[in-house]
């Protein structure tokens, strides 16, 4: 299949390229950034400039439906918050855009953390007890330590960890806007993370990892993938009072696998540990979209399967402040497979496989041993190619409700001049 990607800056992107590329598919990839991560395969055959999705989302669609007929894509994959712009476009997308991505309404569900946190506590699934924040009042109360979130962020920027009178403060400054905030108790366990694919609320795959080491922002930099029975079932619960369509993730923190959720991404996060695993999610997609025929359900995964990305856990430890030798020492380890790296498969740089992905791992690398203090400003770089926020997507839903009313008024036979 022509399958087009929607940005190629995020991890999810280049690990959509690992997935799907090795089965043969044509992958092109739409990025305002003409030096993507996604870019550096053989993978790839074409990478397709844009305007940005958050900044200026209606040209972002319009380049979109563009690329889609002038290179005769098969299917648009989303690979990042785009998912939410698309659902939101309506009849901005031609006829000719095949996309799987659930209802808007779905979206405003899960999109929002205050209205996932909502959604969870009326299906009746487990989470750390939280409460809204409109103003500073509402944490007079609160005992230290919790989490602070921003109802709408990306990429951990909107989570704030607050210990004391002046670290909550200081989150209130940068997470306060328009939207109300939410605060949330620490939960103990380890991160895991459950992965859902789904057509139209039936549940077609799942995949259940933990995270092995910390990459920027709390990321699974490194995963193992496991047998967790209970988040499967709550993911399938979750997709089915959606009626979700396409790719969701779940974040969750556990003891002896009984989970508590604490972020939902409404997309495939990170999908190379559940590939590896046999759970191929962007090639289910693929089929989805097309509206093939699919397995009738989830089939079972084997556990123990470890995965890595090394500019992933390099940035991680930069972000920390760790040392140029301890940056070294963390390069020698992912190039003799020693320690967290043995036994672990490579998923965004695989080298062998892929060679052309050796010139970001090696940017990377030289950029934090040159200043460690330099994965920041290439995280941010990376963030602004693919976040979206509630602006961008209300600005393409009233377009969108302006074209169908233009339609409609058209179809009556009612002129608007």
């Amino acid at each position: 299949m022509r399958v087009l990607l929607t940005d190629g800056s995020s991890l999810t992107a280049r690990e959509v390229v690992t997935c799907l590329g090795p089965l043969g598919h044509h992958l092109e990839v739409l990025d305002p950034d003409r030096l993507c991560l996604a870019r550096f395969s053989r993978w790839v055959r074409k990478v397709h400039r844009c305007p940005h999705a958050g900044a200026d989302p209606l040209a972002y669609i319009n380049a979109l439906g563009e690329v889609v007929g002038e290179r005769g894509i098969d299917v648009v994959l989303p690979t990042h918050e785009q998912a939410w712009l698309l659902a939101s476009a309506g009849g901005l997308l031609a006829p000719h855009v095949r996309v799987a991505v659930a209802s808007a309404a779905a979206f405003d569900r899960v999109q929002s953390k205050v209205e996932f946190a909502r959604l969870l506590d009326e299906l009746g699934l487990p989470q750390p007890t939280w409460r809204v924040v409109e103003s500073a009042s509402d944490l007079a109360d609160l005992a230290f330590p919790y989490w602070l979130k921003a109802a709408f962020s990306t990429a951990g920027q909107g989570v704030r960890q607050v210990v004391d009178a002046r670290s909550r403060d200081a989150a209130l400054d940068a997470l306060s806007g328009e939207h109300p905030m939410m605060a949330q108790q620490p939960a103990g366990g380890q991160y895991g993370q459950v992965q859902g694919l789904f057509d139209r609320g039936r549940l077609i795959a799942a995949h259940t990892s933990v995270q092995r080491a910390v990459g920027m922002g709390g990321s699974a930099a490194a995963r193992l993938g496991v047998d967790h029975s209970r988040p499967r079932e709550h993911i399938a619960v979750l997709g089915e009072a959606l009626q979700w369509h396409g790719g969701l993730t779940l974040d969750y923190l556990h003891e002896d696998s009984s989970p508590r959720y604490i972020e939902c991404n409404p997309r495939t996060v990170e999908p190379a540990n559940a590939a590896a695993s046999g759970v191929n999610i962007p090639e289910l997609q693929v089929r989805v979209t097309l509206g093939e025929e699919l397995p009738p359900k989830p089939r079972p995964e084997p556990a123990g399967v470890r995965t890595h990305g090394t500019i992933a856990l390099l940035m991680g430890g930069a972000s920390r402040g760790e040392s140029r030798r301890s940056l070294l020492r963390e390069m020698r380890d992912a190039i003799v497979h020693r320690g967290l790296y043995a036994s672990s498969v490579e998923q965004l740089t695989p080298l062998l496989r892929d060679p052309p992905s050796l010139a970001p791992a090696m940017f990377v690398a030289a950029r934090l041993l040159l200043s460690p203090r330099g994965a920041t400003s290439i995280a941010e770089q990376a963030v602004a190619s693919y976040s979206i926020g509630p602006d961008a997507v209300a600005a393409v839903a009233k377009a969108a409700t302006l074209r169908a009313a233009a339609a409609n008024a058209d179809a009556g036979g009612i002129s608007l001049s």
